[in-house]
């Protein structure tokens, strides 16, 4: 069996990274990202979630967290467990999926649907500086990538919310 992350202390913020199965390449669509993004909205206004920074890259997410009302672990658990059923249920559904039947084909194992690898990379935010590290690996993800030149360029991401103060998709949590 491998390493299952586990959070010792639930009020405390995280960095968590989140991988799809297989590193398969799904959010490529928006339509899946938007359900991804929903997700997280509807958590912050019924579950206390404080989402501080994030970024959804193709295969992958990362985000940094807490919570003020449910254990972090449990918020963890359903979001993972909602969007994917979501995401697979939209790509099944997606008349312009071009790339449906080998999407699903990758996303399953032993004859189940499976769309998150099995739980999930965090690290507990303890100092100002390894915060700041983790909000640079974040926003520098899609430039490393090569897909912007400049952070704020990147639209699944809260580096234009939090380098220049324009509105995203998320309310983020002042830290």
């Amino acid at each position: 069996m491998g390493f299952a992350f586990t959070i010792k202390d639930e009020l405390a913020t995280h960095f968590v990274t989140f991988t799809v199965h297989q590193w398969v390449d799904v959010f490529t669509r928006q339509d899946y990202v938007d359900i991804f993004l929903n997700s997280l909205r509807y958590c912050q206004k019924e579950k206390g979630l404080l989402v501080y920074a994030w970024v959804v890259m193709t295969n992958h997410v990362h985000l940094i967290l807490r919570s003020e009302k449910e254990p972090l672990s449990d918020i963890i658990r359903d979001i993972k467990k909602f969007t994917s059923s979501q995401i697979l249920k939209a790509i099944d559904n997606n008349p312009k999926e071009s790339r449906k039947r080998w999407l699903l084909w990758l996303l399953q194992k032993d004859n189940k649907r499976i769309f998150w690898q099995a739980g999930y990379h965090g690290e507990e935010i303890m100092t100002a500086n390894f915060m700041q590290s983790k909000l640079d690996y974040i926003h520098n993800n899609p430039v490393r990538a090569g897909w912007v030149s400049i952070a704020e360029e990147y639209t699944n991401s809260s580096a234009k919310t939090i380098m220049r103060g324009e509105a995203g998709p998320l309310a983020l949590y002042d830290f």
